[in-house]
């Protein structure tokens, strides 16, 4: 176990590379209880989160889901968010468990009275099935639900277990899946049941450690790593998730305006060593000997046996408009080649405690699964 966002959180069960296969070959059950869950309801609740979010969530049907962002006045990204309209009026908005307060906070504010902002953490827990026989798995606990109706980005009310959720085709791993939200109450019967009916298939619990190592794989941001207050979700390759053509004002459209024409300064890439070594979030990347960047996640690679990282490279040692667009979201496919592109030849490498260890650019995501 170890402490997370104030939370005692389960880093591994047992060997986190056996979850993280478990998860690519077969199915993997994650406690995500952590997360943050905001309401939004309201006549205007749609009209509020436009303006509070760079999204353009009034257009999304009851029963769909966005990713977006809320940014600050300069632009710089609070918070990564999954939006799910649950009914015409009512929306749930699932922040980071250390950015829980933070978006509470600046809903609330940008709200100004025109929708009702509650904090419904504790009304939730959150259980995920993910991998390639979590359909299968599930469907028969799932009360009736039409899972194959249930497209990616998508939810519906029914039941898990016998017990009321809210079943969404989301996740963090890179492989189909669902997030099962239920009431706290109801967790341990929705956990079991699924523990049990996923065993004969291969399916395992799996901790932070397996969850960390697959959405790196599948090219996925984690906030504190990839995004931050200090980045936009431009630098990041998310720039799509502005929308600027929503009508009325946003928070941060200005700032963002003005970074979407000059460009940004640096580039999320991905890269792959060239030796065992691995590449830890800090370390300085090096562009034929001199330092163009730094290291924001690596770890192995249980699938693909190599040590792996995304990093922030600094213009202009990448071509003006090079750099991946990130797929929001679990595990949707980019177009091969969505990397960013050198200038010229260089001899990239990180600086792992005083040593320079070559490594290769790799375009994002470094995993997909297959159709």
């Amino acid at each position: 176990m170890t402490s997370f966002a104030g939370w005692q959180m389960p880093l591994r069960y047992a060997s986190e590379t056996a979850e993280h296969l478990a998860v690519r070959r077969a199915a993997g059950l994650f406690d995500l209880s952590h997360m943050g869950e905001i309401g939004v309801s309201g006549p205007r609740a749609g009209a509020v989160l436009d303006y509070a979010l760079t999204g353009f969530l009034s257009v999304l049907r009851p029963g769909r889901a966005r990713y977006t962002m809320i940014c600050a006045e300069d632009g710089g990204v609070l918070d990564d968010l999954v939006v799910y309209r649950l009914r015409d009026d009512e929306y749930l908005v699932i922040a980071n468990a250390a950015n829980t307060d933070v978006v509470l906070a600046s809903l609330r504010e940008r709200a100004a009275g025109h929708a009702r902002v509650t904090d419904a953490t504790g009304d939730y827990a959150l259980v995920a099935i993910q991998g390639p026989e979590a359909a299968g798995i599930l469907a028969p606990l799932a009360g009736g639900l039409d899972l194959g109706a249930i497209k990616y980005y998508a939810g519906a009310f029914g039941e898990v277990a016998g017990r009321k959720a809210w079943v969404a085709r989301t996740g963090y791993t890179g492989e189909d899946g669902f997030e099962v939200f239920c009431r706290p109450a109801d967790a341990v019967r929705v956990w079991d049941a699924l523990a049990a009916a996923g065993a004969p298939a291969g399916l395992v619990p799996a901790g932070l450690a397996a969850r960390d190592t697959l959405r790196l794989e599948a090219g996925m941001p984690l906030y504190g790593n990839e995004l931050g207050p200090d980045v936009t979700p431009f630098e990041a390759g998310l720039g799509r998730v502005v929308k600027f053509d929503k009508p009325g004002d946003f928070v941060g459209r200005l700032a963002l305006a003005a970074r979407a024409s000059e460009g940004p300064r640096r580039r999320l890439a991905g890269l792959t060593m060239k030796s065992r070594r691995i590449a830890r979030h800090g370390y300085a990347v090096l562009a034929d000997g001199v330092v163009s960047g730094v290291v924001t996640s690596g770890a192995p690679s249980p699938t693909l046996g190599v040590p792996i990282a995304m990093a922030y490279l600094e213009l202009p040692a990448l071509k003006p408009g090079g750099g991946p667009a990130l797929e929001p979201g679990a595990g949707a496919a980019l177009e091969p080649g969505a990397g960013p592109a050198l200038e010229h030849a260089v001899e990239l490498a990180v600086d792992v405690r005083g040593d320079a260890v070559p490594a290769e650019m790799t375009d994002l995501p470094f995993y997909r699964r297959s159709k």
